[in-house]
């Protein structure tokens, strides 16, 4: 994936084109499988920062135990709209990344060390103390079972050939949305997607594939239509069903690919600048933006209300702090405080925090 941003220097694209995932890579791929890699594709932070915005909105609910719609047709309009466009919206652009940049970090290590599979063990397993610690606050929080699945899914399918992941990947997939209406059962088709997608290398072919972006855009939004207008009749039946989470996954496509089109416009560099601080510091962001909900949420009235619209303002206010502070931090360190510890625990060995050039 591209984007409208300034080129970085030579030594800031091989030192970070490793460290453009979160989570941790797969094995060496062979040889044939890997496409080349030169410098950090930012359009994934900006991609990811995205994500960090809707999971936000959809967190508060369920972090403050916030009550739903009484009864069918009673909304409250803030979560109706809430439920069509965001709710399974925003996780599976999450889970995908997550996968795609699983084989990012992995091409990076297995250029580093011997044993590439053990260094992705080690961070997986670093991923799942964070997210079982971080569940005390948010039960329905997503590290711990990334961790697993990355472990149980991920490193397995390292040792696959890309077309049989890539199959695997539409199959899980499709079951999940078939037979358990979405949910945290994505995860793993959405893992081996992002993987597959990785190893043919598409993410690096994107900023020459406007029509192929923009024909995904339009098909996506056109077969979602239907969907969100059925599920518009009764959202608080239909929020929960094959094809709610059928509409989550084409949304998501539609969202991203729109975001890219969008980056590529005279306001792409402006959109970038709050999108992408946000996506490079998304461990960082994710925690503590938990931290500041179980903080802020008693005062505002929240727990156990329908006051959706607060909720909202809530997820508003801490995004714009986000947003300036993870901007203040980057034009000073190389990396965000939680990826920088995790990136240490990763490699079991000191890795410098403060670099120049490192400005968004």
């Amino acid at each position: 994936m591209s984007s409208s941003r300034p080129e970085e220097s030579t030594r800031d694209k091989t030192t970070e084109r490793a460290d453009a995932a979160e989570p941790a890579g797969s094995a060496a791929p062979r040889a044939s499988e890997v496409p080349s890699r030169r410098g950090r594709v930012r359009a994934l932070d900006a991609v990811r920062g995205l994500a960090i915005c809707g999971i936000l909105l959809v967190n508060i609910p369920q972090i403050t135990r916030m009550r739903g719609a009484p009864e069918p047709g009673v909304y409250v309009p803030a979560e109706y709209w809430s439920q069509l466009l965001v709710h399974q919206r925003f996780f599976p652009v999450f889970s995908f990344l997550f996968g795609l940049s699983f084989a990012i970090f992995l091409d990076g290590a297995a250029r580093r060390t011997s044993v590439p599979r053990v260094v992705l063990l080690r961070r997986m397993v670093a991923l799942g103390v964070v997210g079982a610690l971080h569940h005390f606050l948010q039960p329905g929080e997503a590290l711990l079972p990334y961790a697993i699945v990355g472990i149980a899914v991920l490193l397995p399918a390292s040792w696959l050939p890309r077309w049989l992941v890539l199959l695997a990947g539409v199959l899980c997939t499709a079951a999940a949305v078939l037979l358990l209406y979405g949910g945290t059962a994505l995860i793993p088709g959405l893992f081996l997607l992002g993987l597959a997608t990785a190893r043919y290398g598409v993410h690096d072919r994107l900023d020459r594939s406007n029509t192929a972006v923009a024909l995904v855009f339009a098909l996506s939004l056109a077969a979602a239509a239907p969907l969100l207008h059925w599920q518009s009749g009764d959202i608080v039946r239909n929020s929960y069903s094959h094809g709610a989470a059928a509409a989550g996954i084409l949304l998501a496509s539609a969202y991203v690919t729109g975001l890219l089109l969008l980056l590529r416009t005279r306001v792409g560099p402006a959109v970038s600048a709050v999108l992408e601080p946000l996506g490079r510091m998304a461990l960082t962001n994710y925690l503590t933006a938990t931290l500041l909900v179980v903080a802020l949420a008693p005062v505002l009235g929240l727990p156990h209300s329908m006051r959706f619209g607060t909720a909202f303002a809530l997820a508003g206010g801490i995004l714009g702090v986000q947003v300036l502070w993870s901007r203040w931090w980057l034009r000073r360190f190389r990396y965000g405080p939680f990826e920088w510890a995790w990136r240490v625990v990763t490699w079991w060995s000191p890795v410098p925090l403060r670099g120049a050039g490192q400005g968004v």
